[in-house]
């Protein structure tokens, strides 16, 4: 049996918050029992428990404390519980507990800590920003620079390609009018005369 859970939680003072906590066994279940746990400085109280005979059935969840709702489902391996209208004192550790017999009875417990507090923290991303404007920066500095690069390129390769053309066509025409040696010049039949 797996227990997975969420390491830390906050919730703002007067709201109801889910205790997340789910199973998963590969071997099956049988008599599943499994419990939640509020450390109460020092002193572990019970918030509620229950025996799954089998995976097909359905808990009869005993609830010890106010406030707290079971809303797990069986089928999906969910244990999960809701606290209504947490208060500070509701702050602090919370272990879900469960012990699959088929697994020559060991026990699975996920602890996790819920925080309570008046509004919620507003997370500065200006590092975040800062960094991630930076890379961005870069990368398109860096693709403008290709760009202009290839694009120079380009013109000059088309500047020397014109630039070779005229050069051809100018020394042919050179060579050929001008009679210049070294020049191939087809000979010209001499007319004949009839």
């Amino acid at each position: 049996m797996i227990i997975s859970k969420v390491p830390v939680l906050e919730a703002v003072n007067g709201s109801t918050v889910m205790l997340p906590c789910s199973y998963v066994s590969c071997i099956g279940i049988e008599k599943l029992y499994f419990n939640w746990q509020f450390n109460n400085n020092g002193s572990m109280v019970k918030l509620c428990e229950a025996v799954i005979p089998s995976a097909e059935s359905v808990p009869n969840v005993k609830v010890f404390k106010e406030r707290v709702e079971f809303i797990g489902n069986n089928h999906k391996g969910n244990l999960s519980i809701l606290l209504w209208n947490i208060t500070f004192e509701d702050g602090g550790q919370y272990t879900c507990y469960g012990m699959n017999p088929k697994e020559k009875e060991k026990n699975h417990s996920a602890i996790f800590t819920l925080i309570v507090v008046d509004e919620l923290r507003v997370v500065d991303n200006t590092l975040t920003i800062i960094i991630a404007s930076t890379v961005g920066g870069a990368i398109a500095l860096l693709m403008g620079f290709m760009l202009l690069k290839n694009f120079t390129l380009f013109v000059m390769s088309k500047l020397e390609e014109k630039k070779q053309e005229c050069l051809v066509t100018s020394s042919g025409i050179d060579n050929t009018e001008n009679g210049l040696s070294g020049s191939k010049v087809d000979p010209k039949p001499t007319p004949k005369k009839k």
